[in-house]
């Protein structure tokens, strides 16, 4: 596991910034553990990624209630999902989790990601969202294997870029 790379994000500009430098690095195959309270911006997150990827941000929204959304108009295919409404692995796994989570043509980006953290390919980027007022955020991200440290390399080059 790589050192936590750490973001400051005062507001939405800057989360979005964030995701942008994030969505440049990214690379088809990788998931994406997203990990915070309640309100800590994980959708918001979601929606300036995949923005950044070049797709329709309008479309993102939080899929606690239809469990997975498939956004393929970005230059990346992402598969978005919340595990917070899922009572087990089974569930995860019977939406077609697994498949899209090993998959090398797909970007996974999983909201509430420690809830099933041990489906979750061993390789990928973990990111905690931190609460830290009403208006700030603090990003840790780490690689937890071969391609996501290269990731994170990459993110570490630009990482004083996206200080406040």
């Amino acid at each position: 596991m790589t050192e936590p790379l750490v973001f400051a994000s005062s507001s939405e500009a800057a989360t979005e910034a964030i995701a942008g430098k994030v969505a440049d690095a990214l690379k088809p195959g990788l998931t994406i553990a997203l990990n915070g309270e309640l309100g800590a911006g994980k959708t918001r997150f979601v929606r300036a990624l995949c923005r950044a990827l070049g797709g329709q941000e309008d479309q993102v929204s939080s899929p606690t209630f239809v469990l997975m959304q498939l956004y393929t108009d970005a230059r990346i295919p992402i598969a978005h999902f919340d595990t917070w409404r899922l009572g087990s692995a089974d569930e995860f796994l019977l939406i077609g989790a697994e498949e899209l989570l090993h998959s090398p043509d797909w970007l996974c980006l999983v909201e509430w990601a420690e809830r099933f953290e041990f489906l979750l390919p061993e390789d990928r980027l973990e990111c905690r969202i931190l609460h830290v007022s009403e208006t700030e955020r603090e990003f840790r991200i780490v690689g937890t294997g071969p391609k996501s440290s290269e990731i994170i390399a990459r993110l570490s080059t630009i990482a004083d870029q996206l200080l406040p």
